[in-house]
């Protein structure tokens, strides 16, 4: 489908038309027909997804204990107001302003994880170097700490792949109810009234309308 243009300016840059919008209505196995919607800036690259269901869902959340390396393939769709948890980890990723759904499988959500992961790590380890250099002179016990913790989320991260290894949940709760884990064994519930106080629902979708 061809970009439509929007008559808005760019929410990052503010630059007036270049905003477009492409919209697609695709059928997801097990989840239904859904449109995703993508609004996009051309001056400066910013994008935004999202995964609107045909019929309309309630709030939700889903989780899955992932202890066999099968589950790794389920199905998962995370919209853009979802938040998503590895409890054993203390892993959570809430949505943002900038926040895009998308469609992948749960060894896609925890490479998202195992990229985040190393970007910290990266961080950490240089502390630790300029605590070797002499530059920082307090919070060394802190640091180590720090990177023994997240070498240990990434090692069990990449255990799930083998049989036997340490299980952990993915849980994903989404206020506007577009999320889903696709797997027989996958549970889902309705949010209680404190988790929707609580929860983030993302950006504040875009006002669009079209020049006619």
């Amino acid at each position: 489908m061809e970009p439509q243009d929007v008559n808005i300016p760019c929410p990052i840059c503010s630059i007036e038309g270049e905003v477009k919008m492409i919209a697609h209505v695709d059928e997801i196995p097990y989840f239904g027909e859904h449109t995703q919607v993508t609004v996009l800036c051309n001056s400066c690259g910013w994008r935004q997804t999202d995964f609107i269901p045909a019929e309309g869902k309630k709030s939700g959340a889903w989780k899955i204990v992932i202890d066999n390396p099968e589950k790794l393939l389920a199905r998962v769709v995370r919209s853009s107001s979802c938040t998503v948890k590895v409890d054993e980890l203390d892993l959570v990723v809430n949505p943002g302003s900038n926040s895009t759904g998308y469609v992948s499988n749960i060894e896609g959500v925890m490479n998202r994880f195992i990229d985040v992961i190393n970007m910290v790590l990266r961080d950490v380890q240089n502390e630790a170097l300029q605590h070797a250099a002499g530059e920082i002179e307090e919070g060394l016990e802190e640091t180590m700490e720090a990177i023994s913790k997240l070498e240990n989320m990434l090692s069990t991260i990449g255990g799930l792949k083998e049989v036997g290894s340490q299980p952990v949940t993915l849980e994903l709760l989404d206020p506007n109810g577009h999320s889903m884990i696709i797997h027989e064994d996958a549970v889902e519930r309705e949010l209680s009234e404190e988790e929707l106080v609580d929860l983030p629902v993302g950006p504040d979708p875009p006002v669009l309308s079209n020049d006619d």
